[in-house]
């Protein structure tokens, strides 16, 4: 059964409803010795503050979806099937332009109507094999733009969340596809791939030997999967990533380490010491910690990168670690900073939608 499907929803409801009925109807007629009745007694009272927690945790994740399976929740899913060592560009040596063309084909996704479709993508150079959601923008199948590329941003959720969790969370195609028809934004095709690979574990879009290559199927798998299957360019000038959370680091830190793959990013309630995300393995090994904050991997690059940064968030939640990276910043590299009033939350993240995609639609350039 379904963790997020209706026939499980259902039946929490109906457990839920028979653990209020239930110490009604039967309180007073428990017998046997007052040890016994008492047992009984706390046991119905478990059962129905366990089906209250239940439906509310069912009903959210069905919203928010945190959790798309019963694999993500317990951490059982495997989709790590290598994690060589790619080296520093986390290509392992090989050419992206060589490799065969990855032909995927792909589903609609429940409750999220024909525009939004998935794809379990096995990626030959990272070795993670998930699911990636994509959606094309009205303009796509216009006759009048059958000709045309398109400009393609990544989306990260947070951790925990899904590819899902910036559709039917952040509702991100409802609040901008009547943008893209009226001009307001760019139509841009979104894309967002599994980052939940290792259990509940926060991967920091990280290549982590014999772990993870988690920013290799971030900034190689994904996006090569993109451009063989739709109109898009890999053209670094065409793309953007956004993130929100533990994705919004996640978005930042791609952009930072890879112009040659992304030209700006979005940044929503992010941080830059990935220590801050409780869940995250770099912070685990001290040295990884400290070679993965924004900052230092800023300030290690060569060359300044020419990537641009939209880093928003309340005074703690984003917005102080926009203004430190901000402050070491060196031209091309440019950090927009924004305090915003409003919680971690998806609801805080989606009024943001506009703004940070009519910004994006002046850096990201169509092909």
């Amino acid at each position: 059964m379904s963790l997020t499907g209706t026939p499980f929803f259902a039946t929490v409801i109906a457990l839920t409803a028979m653990a209020v009925v239930l110490p009604l109807a039967v309180w007073s007629k428990v017998r046997g010795p007052a040890a016994v009745r008492t047992v009984l007694r706390a046991l119905m009272v478990v059962f129905a503050q366990v089906t209250a927690v239940a439906v509310v945790f069912v009903a959210v994740n069905r919203a928010e979806h945190f959790y798309a399976s019963w694999s993500d929740l317990f951490g059982t899913g495997k989709y790590v099937t290598a994690a060589p060592d790619l080296g520093p560009d986390g290509l392992g040596g090989k050419k992206v332009e060589e490799a065969p063309k990855v032909k995927q084909e792909f589903q609609p996704v429940e409750g999220l109507g024909g525009r939004v479709r998935k794809t379990e993508l096995d990626g030959k150079i990272s070795g993670v094999k998930g699911d990636v959601m994509v959606w094309l923008p009205p303009q796509y199948d216009d006759p009048a733009y059958k000709d045309k590329k398109f400009p393609v941003v990544e989306l990260i959720p947070g951790i925990p969340g899904t590819g899902k969790s910036w559709f039917q969370g952040l509702k991100a195609h409802e609040v901008l596809e009547p943008m893209m028809k009226s001009g307001k934004v760019q139509p841009f095709i979104l894309v967002s791939p599994r980052a939940m690979l290792l259990g509940n574990g926060d991967t920091g879009c990280a290549n982590i030997p014999g772990k993870v290559n988690a920013d290799s199927w971030f900034s190689v798998d994904v996006r090569k999967m993109v451009v063989d299957n739709f109109r898009a360019s890999d053209e670094a000038r065409t793309w953007g990533v956004a993130g929100y959370s533990a994705g919004a680091y996640c978005a930042a830190k791609l952009a930072i380490a890879h112009p040659d793959r992304y030209s700006a990013a979005v940044s929503l309630s992010g941080y830059n010491d990935p220590g801050q995300e409780p869940s995250s393995l770099v912070a685990k090994d001290p040295e990884l910690r400290k070679t993965h904050n924004l900052k230092n991997v800023l300030q290690a690059a060569p060359t300044p990168p020419p990537v641009s940064l939209w880093m928003s968030g309340a005074e703690q939640d984003g917005y102080l670690s926009g203004t430190d990276l901000k402050a070491i910043a060196k031209s091309p590299t440019a950090v927009h900073v924004e305090k915003v009033v409003g919680g971690h939350n998806l609801e805080s993240w989606s009024k943001q939608l506009p703004q940070t995609f009519g910004w994006l639609s002046g850096i990201v350039k169509a092909p």
